[in-house]
């Protein structure tokens, strides 16, 4: 009944459940157990965050939400085609605190922010057909391998050769670099590395820019006394604008000792009072 329902939905209320069956909405979604199968589900206010997040603006052919209300109405009105349905969260399914909880369909339905909903749309499958039909082929190409042109047999070895080549050159590299920077560190200290960004986490022609590189130690930045002189400065501003309580520092004038300092505690107003 649920899929008739779906069937007859608004092209633009059915990409808004895919969007938000889909990964790039963010919903959390959690795992509970209704009439003892496990089903997703989701809480309201996460589905009306992600209607109103920076990915849904960029989506296309869909209702334009730029408000919670306008986001509860839209929600709304995909709840009406049974895309996910107002379910009730019970106790633990299993002997664990752990297992998921158990959920129940609730009669009436509507969408609030701090309500749970299950999910019976599973989205957009063009991807799982895709990846079986592929693995299908893949295996199927496989088994008939030998039955294959003898060009074709022969473009793959070709292939299959230079894979290994371009695996073998990367671990040749990597030694002759660790066996230069072994030989320069007890030449010429502090020792030289070629190709310094070679398993950094930066593009494939980045990896081989610079050359060479000495291997010199970032040197971490100190603060001087200044800084920290106006680092205390700015958190006293900070307390006084904002309201609060501050320690201050100040010279007590009838103390017979010299440079005796002791604390006050004094209160500021708050501005918006």
């Amino acid at each position: 009944m649920s899929v008739e329902q779906q069937a007859k939905a608004p092209p633009d209320l059915k990409k808004v459940a895919q969007f938000l069956r889909s990964g790039s909405a963010g919903i959390k979604i959690r795992v509970g157990a209704l009439n003892g199968k496990r089903i997703d589900y989701f809480k309201g206010k996460s589905a009306i965050k992600s209607l109103l997040s920076p990915a849904y603006a960029k989506q296309k052919n869909m209702p334009k939400i730029t408000t919670e209300t306008e986001a509860q109405t839209v929600l709304n009105a995909v709840n009406a085609f049974t895309f996910f349905l107002r379910v009730q969260r019970g106790g633990p399914s299993g002997s664990s605190s752990s297992s998921p909880k158990t959920l129940q369909i609730i009669q009436e339905q509507k969408f609030a922010s701090d309500e749970y909903y299950a999910w019976f749309y599973d989205g957009s499958q063009w991807t799982t057909y895709a990846g079986g039909i592929l693995m299908v082929a893949i295996m199927l190409g496989g088994v008939m391998f030998p039955l294959w042109p003898p060009t074709m047999r022969l473009g793959v070895w070709y292939l299959s050769m230079g894979m290994l080549g371009l695996i073998g050159l990367f671990f040749a590299i990597a030694i002759v670099r660790l066996i230069f920077y072994i030989i320069t560190v007890l030449v010429a200290s502090p020792g030289i590395w070629i190709f310094p960004q070679l398993f950094a986490d930066v593009g494939f022609v980045e990896s081989f820019i610079p050359l060479w590189e000495w291997d010199i130690p970032k040197k971490k930045s100190k603060k001087k006394k200044g800084d920290k002189h106006k680092d205390k400065t700015s958190d006293a501003d900070k307390l006084k604008k904002n309201g609060g309580a501050f320690v201050e520092e100040v010279e007590e004038s009838g103390d017979s000792r010299p440079h005796s300092r002791s604390a006050k505690v004094e209160e500021v107003e708050d501005e918006d009072d």
